[in-house]
C-alpha cells in the first residue's frame, strides 16, 4: 500500500521548482505570462543624468560666467564686485601668497566664475593662464586657492621638410606650431645662418610632443635636430646630463659657440654692415658700422651672450640702446629700442637669449628695427663674417653616456 506521507514532500518540491520556472518566464504559457518585458518607465523608472564635468566641477550645479581678463581689472576688484569683500580677498591672498601673485592676472587670460543658482553668492573662481595648469578660488567651503597640474603626457615625434623661403614657410606647412619653429631654432642657433637658407636645403626634427586630455596643446623639447646643406650637415643631438645639459655634434661637440647669430627671432637684414652706405635720414653717405634687423615693433631682442651690461639709455640718433660687455674681446651694442627689458640696466649680468629690450624706432630710424653692432678689440666689424674657435669637448669621462642618449634617440633622425 502506497504511503501518501511519503511522497508528499517530493511533490511539493516539484511543485515549487514548477512555479519558479514559470514566474522567472524560462517556460511562458500564452495568455497567462507574456514574453514582452516591463515597460520602466511605467513603473517609474527615472533616467540616469550625466553631468559635464569642468575644472573638477559638476558645471550643471552653478551659475557659469566665463570672462577675459581686460586692461585695468584687478582680481581684488574682480572679487568686489561679486560680492566678495575686501577683508575676505585680503586674507585669501595674504594666506596664500605662495601659491598666486596679483600680478599672475593677465590681461587677455580667461577667467570663469562659479556661481550658486540664484546667481547671488560666488562659490568659485578658475583662472586659467595656460593649458598646463589653473588656480581655483574656493569661497564655499573654505577661503583658499590651489594650484591644479593637468596631467601631461609626453610622446616622441618628428617632422621634416624642404626649404623653399624660409625654415618658418617650411614648417609651418607641415602644420609646426611657432613654439616648435622657435625651439627648432634654439637647437641650431649657434650653427645655422637662418638669413641666408638655400632652396632646397632638408631639415628633420625629433621632439617631444605634450598631450593633455588626448589633444596635441604644444611642443616640448627638441630632442634632436638635423640640417642638410650642399655641403655640409649640422647634427643636434640634445644630453640632458645637468651639468653638461645642451645641444652637441656626433662626436660630443657643443654647438654653443659664445654667440647666437642674431639678436632677434624671425627677422629680415634689412641693412648690411657698410663702410660707404647713403645714410636714409640724413641723405649722406656715412658709414653703417653695424647689421640692422627689420621687426615689429615690441619684438624680444636678446643678448648673443653671456656679459655686462655697459650702458642701457637714451642718446640722440642711437635711441634708446644697450651695450653689453662679454669678455675681453668682445662687446656689443643694440640700438633704437622701444623700451628695455625688465632689469636691464648698467652693471647687471645677462645670459645668453636673455630679453633686454624691445624693437622700436628710437633715435634717426625709418621703422621699428634693431641695429646690431659688434666689437672685437675694441673696433666694430661685421659678425656675420667672423668664426670662432670650435667649443671642447664633453669631457671623455661623459661620451659614454652622451653615446647612449644619442643611440636613443639618432635612428628616429634617419
Amino acid at each position: 500500500m502506497i504511503n501518501l506521507k511519503k511522497l508528499y514532500l517530493p511533490i511539493l518540491i516539484i511543485s515549487l521548482i514548477i512555479i519558479l520556472f514559470l514566474f522567472s518566464n524560462k517556460i511562458p504559457l500564452n495568455g497567462i505570462f507574456s514574453e514582452k518585458k516591463p515597460d520602466l518607465k511605467n513603473l517609474g523608472y527615472l533616467p540616469v543624468i550625466i553631468p559635464t564635468i569642468k575644472y573638477g566641477f559638476a558645471i550643471d550645479t552653478f551659475s557659469i560666467e566665463e570672462n577675459i581678463i581686460k586692461n585695468g581689472d584687478i582680481i581684488g576688484n574682480i572679487l568686489n564686485r561679486n560680492g566678495i569683500n575686501s577683508q575676505i580677498v585680503h586674507k585669501i591672498m595674504q594666506d596664500n601668497q605662495h601659491i598666486f601673485k596679483p600680478s599672475n592676472f593677465r590681461v587677455g587670460e580667461k577667467y570663469t566664475l562659479f556661481k550658486s543658482m540664484d546667481k547671488k553668492n560666488l562659490e568659485y573662481l578658475v583662472y586659467e593662464p595656460n593649458v598646463y595648469h589653473y588656480y581655483v578660488f574656493n569661497f564655499l567651503d573654505s577661503f583658499s586657492i590651489k594650484k591644479i597640474e593637468r596631467p601631461l603626457i609626453k610622446k616622441i615625434k618628428s617632422t621634416s621638410g624642404i626649404i623653399k623661403s624660409s625654415i618658418w614657410n617650411a614648417m609651418a606647412e607641415k602644420g609646426s606650431s611657432p613654439e616648435l619653429i622657435s625651439k627648432l631654432e634654439d637647437a641650431l642657433q649657434w650653427s645655422i645662418d637662418f638669413y641666408h637658407l638655400q632652396k632646397g636645403e632638408k631639415f628633420k626634427i625629433v621632439y617631444e610632443g605634450h598631450y593633455i586630455d588626448g589633444k596635441e596643446i604644444g611642443a616640448g623639447l627638441v630632442l634632436a635636430a638635423r640640417y642638410e646643406m650642399e655641403k655640409n650637415t649640422i647634427n643636434a643631438i640634445y644630453y640632458s646630463k645637468p651639468a653638461f645639459k645642451g645641444y652637441y655634434d656626433l662626436e660630443g661637440r657643443p654647438l654653443n659657440k659664445g654667440f647666437l647669430r642674431s639678436p632677434l627671432r624671425f627677422s629680415r637684414i634689412s641693412s648690411y654692415f657698410n663702410t660707404s652706405r647713403l645714410h636714409p635720414i640724413l641723405r649722406r653717405v656715412r658709414p653703417h658700422f653695424g647689421t640692422d634687423y627689420a621687426a615689429p615693433h615690441g619684438t624680444p631682442i636678446m643678448s648673443v651672450g653671456n656679459g655686462v651690461v655697459l650702458e642701457a639709455r637714451y642718446s640722440g640718433g642711437n635711441g634708446n640702446y644697450v651695450k653689453i660687455k662679454h669678455d675681453k674681446l668682445h662687446t656689443t651694442q643694440y640700438l633704437h629700442m622701444s623700451r628695455f627689458g625688465p632689469g636691464i640696466r648698467s652693471g647687471v649680468q645677462v645670459q645668453q637669449g636673455q630679453t633686454i629690450g624691445f624693437v622700436g624706432s628710437t633715435g634717426l630710424a625709418t621703422g621699428p628695427h634693431v641695429c646690431f653692432r659688434f666689437w672685437k678689440n675694441g673696433q666694430q666689424v661685421n659678425h656675420l663674417r667672423l668664426s670662432f674657435p670650435p667649443p671642447a669637448p664633453l669631457p671623455k669621462s661623459e661620451i659614454s653616456s652622451f653615446n647612449k642618449e644619442k643611440e636613443d634617440i639618432i635612428a628616429l633622425l634617419k
